[in-house]
């Protein structure tokens, strides 16, 4: 048979809602991927989405308005008419009697007289519409509801971050977090777009995203460190990921929970803060590579600095003596939320404490003019002797 045949008989057995004819045209294990409701296999899954379709509306009415054909390929146009009335649910909601008349297109794949895979796109929007779950267009109820999703939408963008504040050249800072507005994400001039250094919350993903795009694209995220409050945003931005060698296992796993130690933190900060992090964190990211001492990432140079975490990288720029360091030292009291001077992160956070005391002098030995830290404030000023004093004191 030729593809036309197969789609067209594939089609006429739909509109004759003959199940079993439809899946004796499926190769086993072929893909059936309809947008927005199904993603299954044959023979099972394709048998088990049309006989809940069919018995949700008996009288379904499918017709082929159009189709093209290209080798192994066939889109096919269709029209579909019937009434949601029927004794069983579809996908989970219940038939109410709702008139239907939607469009779609069906992209079919055939080897061998066999379907492998059809991509199916069909009008969702208009079918929520038409059984009553979304308002109809133009309507009085729908002017409510877009008032009301815009208002959403305006509230959960002040609460999710502030717009970027550039901090130097070609650097800007995006600080999220409610209500001090104390994570820090960064994103660098990358050629064309930007590229993203520390991941913070998962709240802040949105106006990461979309500061990204305003500047350019974002190309890709590098984690500071792979704690959960600086991955949050990773798993929703959609772009590849990039750590410490020695941070990517923690990365892809609990964040490096495992050696947080709770108890070292004062009530009530040490019931909360577990139930914060948790809320924070976007989850386990997969990892597309890694960087390593001395690497150039968007004209800045990776500097390990472990301690805190065991991947933890500060970027650093030498032409202006700028230095992002993630969480190398804090400048906010966790317990208190007090803002301070640059001390040694605390203890119930660190895998290992005196190793998180040198990576501060690492990075005071560069004399950097500033050092942006992923939490709270900057140290300015002279900065060397405010992170050997940290080092020393803290």
């Amino acid at each position: 048979m030729s593809t036309r045949s197969v789609a067209k008989a594939y089609f006429d057995a739909i509109a004759e809602r003959d199940v079993d004819a439809m899946v004796g045209f499926w190769k086993p294990g072929g893909r059936e991927f309809i947008r927005g409701q199904v993603d299954t296999t044959a023979p099972d899954g394709v048998r088990g989405f049309f006989t809940a379709l069919f018995g949700a509306v008996p009288d379904l009415d499918l017709q082929v308005q159009d189709m093209v054909v290209d080798k192994g390929r066939a889109a096919v146009r269709w029209r579909a008419t019937g009434t949601f009335c029927g004794e069983t649910p579809f996908n989970g909601l219940e038939p109410n009697g709702a008139r239907l008349e939607l469009e779609g297109c069906d992209v079919l794949q055939i080897e061998d007289d066999l379907i492998v895979a059809n991509d199916a796109f069909s009008d969702s929007m208009a079918f929520a519409r038409q059984i009553g779950m979304m308002p109809a267009e133009g309507s009085p109820a729908e002017a409510r509801a877009f008032k009301l999703f815009n208002r959403a939408s305006r509230v959960g963008t002040k609460l999710g971050a502030a717009a970027p504040e550039e901090i130097a050249d070609g650097v800007w800072i995006i600080r999220g977090g409610f209500p001090q507005r104390a994570m820090n994400v960064y994103l660098l001039r990358d050629g064309d777009g930007v590229l993203v250094f520390d991941g913070g919350i998962k709240a802040m993903t949105k106006a990461v995203a979309a500061a990204g795009a305003r500047l350019g694209g974002i190309t890709r995220l590098v984690l500071g460190h792979e704690h959960p409050d600086h991955r949050g945003i990773a798993p929703g931005l959609g772009v590849p990921v990039y750590c410490h060698a020695d941070g990517k296992a923690d990365a892809e796993t609990d964040g490096g929970e495992h050696y947080i130690d709770w108890s070292k933190l004062r009530q009530p900060t040490r019931t909360v803060m577990p139930r914060l992090l948790k809320m924070w964190d976007g989850g386990p990211v997969q990892i597309a590579g890694t960087v390593a001492e001395g690497d150039d990432v968007a004209g800045f140079d990776v500097v390990h600095i472990p301690g805190h975490a065991p991947g933890q990288i500060a970027l650093w720029r030498a032409s202006d003596r700028l230095a992002l360091v993630s969480d190398c030292f804090y400048t906010l009291d966790i317990n208190t939320g007090r803002h301070g001077p640059a001390r040694v992160p605390h203890r119930a956070f660190n895998q290992d404490r005196e190793q998180a005391k040198a990576s501060i002098r690492k990075i005071a030995a560069l004399e950097p003019a500033a050092a942006w830290a992923g939490h709270a404030d900057p140290v300015t000023g002279d900065v060397k002797a405010q992170l050997e004093h940290a080092a020393d004191t803290t």
